[in-house]
């Protein structure tokens, strides 16, 4: 449904360090998915030919450290990286209870790194998603530079009715960046309270189309 003249590329999204309500251990409010439970994951992507997003959920914990946790599989050539900064909180918040945010300067610092995992092992481009639910989660987008070896992707992540969804699209687009493709995202149970699933035809007429498409 969502093909039109493009060749669609399966994608699945682990979230492989979540946060947590409790601190924790290290009191980071984040626990980090076992090696283990990774490598079923990829290997259950490659079977059906699509490539694993290892999504990062920080809590109070930095994206950069918790980014390099994971420089073992990103040094895979089918293992891409998804931000996600509504989760990622100051000292003294509680992910979950406060919404958390990032600047496109920190987005622009775990992208250099990916990036330069990509040139010195000579891997092809990887995705690189950010998860944007508000305008508030996410300050100075516009210094989030373009790394060649990254497809960088925004996902509007707006739950809600079709017209609410379609107001935060609108409302976040603005902000992206131009070298940053368009995203969007689905929620099977949260969309579906108020009315049906936006449908591939209504996504696609979204302005600009997106190219990346997410269900939850």
């Amino acid at each position: 449904h969502y093909r039109d003249d493009r060749r669609p590329l399966p994608a699945f999204e682990l979230i492989a360090t979540r946060a947590t309500a409790s601190p924790g251990p290290d009191g980071q409010y984040r626990v980090r998915s076992s090696d283990d439970a990774i490598g079923r994951y990829l290997d259950a992507a490659r079977r059906s030919g699509a490539v694993l997003l290892l999504g990062i959920q920080p809590g109070r914990a930095d994206f950069l450290d918790e980014v390099r946790h994971y420089d073992r599989w990103l040094s895979e050539p089918d293992v891409g990286l998804a931000l996600d900064p509504e989760w990622s909180v100051g000292p003294g918040q509680v992910p979950g209870r406060t919404f958390g945010h990032t600047t496109g300067a920190e987005l622009d610092r775990v992208a250099d790194h990916v990036a330069g995992i990509v040139r010195d092992r000579g891997l092809p481009q990887k995705p690189f998603v950010y998860h944007h639910l508000a305008s508030r989660i996410v300050d100075d987008e516009q210094q989030l530079a373009p790394h060649p070896e990254l497809a960088m992707v925004k996902s509007v992540d707006g739950i809600g009715t079709p017209a609410m969804k379609v107001d935060t699209w609108n409302r976040l687009m603005r902000t992206k960046p131009p070298h940053v493709a368009a995203g969007f995202k689905l929620f099977f149970e949260e969309d579906t309270r108020s009315g049906p699933l936006m449908d591939p035809a209504e996504v696609n007429r979204l302005q600009p189309s997106p190219d990346y498409v997410l269900y939850e």
